[in-house]
Order: structure tokens, then sequence, then C-alpha cells
């Protein structure tokens, strides 16, 4: 890789950093202002965090419900999307809106330069009025340290880089987490290797009827009713597992019995709470992620939780900064495809009027 210059590349108006969903949502509304704008992403290839998950991955919400703003994606409301389907489509959006994306192009910080920014990439730097940080979390894994993980001679992984059964047939394997990708994975793996699913609270599953359809209206009514002051809000329901067709199949083979967690490790596997000692090849962790921020470290503004103060999704210490698809602090379901879309547009619509203000 080059080494990182102070070089001038470019100046336009918006930077976004970033290339995945929330990057081209943002790009999408920035193609219909006046504002000159690019998009830097250090994958090689579209798709985002997309190009990394593990081979069946299935959306959990139906093709129309899989959608960026302005292009429906193919397969209607019935049917639930490939991995390699959501690349495809990602792709397709890049080049059917024209939109200015640079690759690879790895920012490694953002700085003050007097009433702009400055983007720091290992090509030179970019001068912008505004810049978007869109950089997800997929690159930041969550993976806890538990009491002699450093002794287990088998293999240890993040979900983030889990791709196939295939690397575990024959094999006993723990999976950590009782999310969606928990439940998938174990589902995954269930047929060839040995699995035991472990949680820290038991697993909460949503009836078979409810996807992402109803997960964005659900976040639209807590949006809607948090705003409005409303003293009850609807229930969250974003971290249950969603019946998607593999997780069914395996809940109807009996393969989604969930353990409670563990509590250490030995060289050849790991030792429950009840003082069970069994032997396990590898450990898979579907602990989530964190937000990907260390790009913005110099600008003071990440907090001790890792995450930015903002107001909407504006940075209230920089506000020449904003903040697309996180999570729910940078937007109700803006970590979603169908969710970031109206993000992006307050987002672009808040720039557009900083920048004429500031003209």
């Amino acid at each position: 890789m080059s080494p990182v210059t102070n070089d001038l590349v470019g100046a336009r108006d918006v930077i976004v950093v970033g290339g995945g969903q929330s990057a081209l949502a943002v790009g999408y509304y920035l193609r219909r202002t006046n504002l000159s704008f690019a998009i830097l992403d250090d994958g090689r290839a579209p798709g985002g965090a997309w190009q990394h998950t593990w081979a069946s991955l299935r959306l959990f919400s139906p093709a129309q419900w899989s959608s960026l703003p302005g292009r429906l994606m193919s397969g209607g409301t019935a049917y639930y999307p490939t991995r390699d389907e959501a690349l495809a489509y990602l792709a397709d959006y890049e080049t059917r809106y024209a939109l200015p994306v640079v690759r690879p192009m790895r920012v490694t910080r953002v700085e003050v330069a007097g009433d702009r920014l400055r983007v720091i990439t290992q090509a030179g730097a970019w001068i912008a009025r505004a810049v978007v940080s869109a950089t997800g979390t997929w690159s930041t894994p969550n993976a806890p340290r538990l009491p002699d993980d450093d002794r287990f001679a088998g293999r240890l992984i993040h979900s983030a880089h889990y791709g196939s059964p295939t690397e575990f047939a024959g094999q006993r394997v723990v999976v950590v987490g009782g999310g969606n990708s928990g439940a998938q994975i174990v589902a995954d793996l269930a047929v060839g290797a040995t699995v035991t699913w472990a949680t820290r609270r038991p697993p909460t599953f949503l009836p078979d009827e409810i996807d992402g359809r109803y997960l964005f209206g659900e976040a639209t009514a807590r949006y809607r009713a948090l705003t409005e002051g409303a003293a009850t809000p609807p229930p969250r329901l974003l971290g249950n597992i969603v019946m998607v067709e593999s997780v069914r199949r395996a809940r109807e083979r009996g393969a989604l019995k969930a353990v409670p967690m563990f509590g250490s490790f030995v060289n050849d596997g790991v030792i429950w709470r009840d003082g069970r000692r069994t032997r396990e090849d590898a450990v898979i962790f579907a602990t989530g992620f964190r937000p990907a921020l260390d790009h913005l470290a110099t600008l003071g503004a990440v907090g001790p939780n890792g995450r930015i103060e903002v107001r909407g999704t504006r940075s209230v210490r920089e506000p020449r900064l904003w903040l697309v698809g996180y999570g729910d602090w940078t937007g109700y379901a803006s970590a979603t495809l169908i969710g970031v879309g109206r993000t992006a547009r307050a987002t672009v619509d808040e720039i557009a009027g900083a920048l004429d203000a500031a003209a």
C-alpha cells in the first residue's frame, strides 16, 4: 500500500467516507443537489460489508423491503435475497446513478483545515466543506475476552470472518451470541458439525410471519412515538431473531437450543458454568460490532462510549461532520438497506442547507 501523503488530490463540497449501502444512499440524494462530492471507499469492489459476509447469508427482509432509495431490488415481496444478490444490486446501484466512487481509497484520518475539513488518504488529501462518515461497523468486530482464552489451542474467530460450514465439517463448534447472526450461523453449521449455541440470555424469536418489513415499521412507529413525546413507545423488536428459512429449518430439526454461556477456556475446549468440560475445535463469536470511527479520532469528537454525540446525524462538537448508518443513534433503522434512505435524505437536506447558509 502507498504511504500516506498530504498532497492535495481534490476539493469537493462533500466527501463521503465509506462505500457500502449508507454511502450509496447519501450519494443518491447528493446527486439531486448542486453540490460536488466524492465517495471514498477502501474496498476493491462494490458492496461494502456485504463482500465479507458468509456465503449462505440471506437478508431477513424480502427484496422489495431491502432496497435503497430510487431502485427496487428484484424479487418482489416474498423472496429473501442472497448475499450475492445483494452484492449485485449494490454494484448495479452505483452504475445506474453514476455515483462518483473512488476505490480503493483508504481514509486514515479527518482533520480541521481552517473552515474546511481535510480528509487524508493513502493517495493524498481531499478538502471538503462537509464530511459524511458512513463506514459502518463491519471492520471493528466486538469479540469479548474470556478467562484463559489464550490457552485455547483451537480456532477462535468472530462472525465477521466466518466463511462457510465446510471449514468446520466434522468438528465440534461453539457459537456465541443470541442474535440473528448467531442463529443463522448455528443453522448453517448444524448439518455438518456438532454445534453448541451459547448465549448470555435466552434468545428471543419473532413469530414466523414477522420479518424486516415489520421491523422497519416498528422502528418508524417508535421514532414517531418518541419524537411526539409518548410516555410508552412501542416495544423494541430489532434485537430479536427473525425466522428466515434456514433458521426455521434448524428449529424444526431441533438444532436451535441455546445453553447458558460457558465460563472459561482450557487448551482443548471450554468449561461450562456447571463445571462440565467439553472438547471443542472452534469457537465463533457472533457478538456484534463497534462503530468504525478511528479515522475521526483526530477531530476529538469520539466519546468514551465509542460514539460521537450527534443531533440528528450531525456531530455536536464538529458541525462540518455528519454520520450515517451506524445504528439507531444515527437514525432509526439506519443500519439497514430499507431504513438508511430516510436518514440519508434528511442528512443531505441538512448539509445542503448548512452549506448554502455558509456560502
